[in-house]
């Protein structure tokens, strides 16, 4: 058995898996903590491992661990906890898969989009509501393809007419959107000192390479130039610079 200052549990260390290590911990707290890091660990857990990360005697981990597992076991319960190659693992009860199989079947795929269709919703998003000519300004790029993209994926939605000459369309965010990056409402959104805070501490310094006279970066990009999409994982974004 390893020692417990090497034992991690599911990739995490021992003091992240549990900040009461060094102190008492009552039956109530032992056992939601087992619950915890059962179901958050993909690889099954053995009691050695769990007794050292928790630095718990064996002697008082498996009874509660035991009736972990019953409880887990009535009929109510959509999961259980199973022995699984030697270690502890929480899955879905075998009569619910077939069930469970169609529902995930029915999901929605992971949403994929490309960066300047990324770029175009944090504009949107930051400066709603807003029409695409001051989204083009802003972005210096066309983007008339992206915005439907946008739309058909009901992240964006039209808004009216602005009061101007030709009166363009406005653009706002939806409620998909909200549901997609996990947002109570826009309020939530990141503000531009908070990224920049985040900048300070988590980016690097990046070396730019000079590319000499006469020549420009392949990331260099003209008003008015072609979109050329480049699929990235959506997260929340900063907001736009421009106006």
């Amino acid at each position: 058995m390893e020692s417990p200052e090497n034992v991690t549990v599911g990739g995490l260390d021992q003091e992240s898996v549990n900040g009461t290590i060094g102190r008492p911990v009552d039956d109530a707290q032992l056992k939601a903590l087992l619950e915890a890091i059962v179901y958050i660990t993909d690889e099954p857990l053995t009691i050695d491992q769990i007794c050292a990360a928790m630095e718990q005697p064996k002697d008082r981990v498996i009874p509660i661990l035991d009736a972990l597992v019953a409880e887990y076991d009535r009929a109510d319960r959509g999961l259980s906890i199973r022995v699984v190659a030697g270690g502890f693992k929480m899955a879905t009860k075998p009569e619910h898969h077939e069930a469970v199989r169609r529902f995930v079947k029915n999901l929605n795929p992971p949403l994929k989009m490309s960066l300047p269709a990324l770029e175009t919703l944090a504009v949107i998003a930051y400066k709603q509501p807003i029409t695409a000519p001051e989204i083009m300004e802003i972005r210096g790029v066309q983007g008339a393809g992206v915005l439907k993209t946008l739309i058909d994926r009901r992240l964006i939605a039209t808004a009216g007419r602005k009061h101007v000459v030709g009166k363009p369309i406005l653009y706002k965010t939806t409620r998909e959107f909200l549901l997609q990056f996990g947002l109570r409402d826009l309020a939530e959104l990141p503000t531009l000192k908070e990224f920049q805070e985040l900048a300070r501490f988590d980016a690097e310094p990046e070396k730019t390479e000079n590319p000499g006279p006469g020549k420009t970066s392949g990331k260099h990009k003209e008003k008015g130039q072609p979109e050329q999409a480049e699929p990235v994982e959506p997260m929340l974004f900063p907001p736009p610079d421009g106006d």
